[in-house]
């Protein structure tokens, strides 16, 4: 991999690294949700999960669709892929493939 996209997967990594960032990542997994949705499932108060989709649209982890008057957030699976690719390869090399 290049320099650059190194960067962009260990900037991903440190970004999921936080439990309430990824409890966001698995629940998008399953489909688009809104700010107020989030809230509800996770119990986190709403600035919170603000500051958090902020800082996984900047990882390129989610982007945004905006709706009427909300914004839903969708997991961008090209992301996760480069990282899941990233970690594959870490794994086949430290086994020695």
């Amino acid at each position: 991999m290049s320099v650059d996209a190194d960067e962009r997967v260990g900037h991903a990594l440190r970004v999921l690294a936080d439990p309430l960032r990824m409890r966001i990542i698995q629940l998008l997994a399953q489909e688009p949700l809104c700010t107020c949705h989030l809230t509800e499932l996770t119990g986190a108060r709403q600035t919170n999960i603000s500051n958090h989709l902020r800082v996984l649209r900047e990882a390129g982890l989610v982007k945004p669709e905006p709706a009427g008057r909300y914004t839903y957030y969708r997991l961008r699976p090209e992301t996760v892929q480069a990282v899941a690719a990233y970690l594959d390869v870490l794994a086949d090399t430290a086994g020695g493939e």
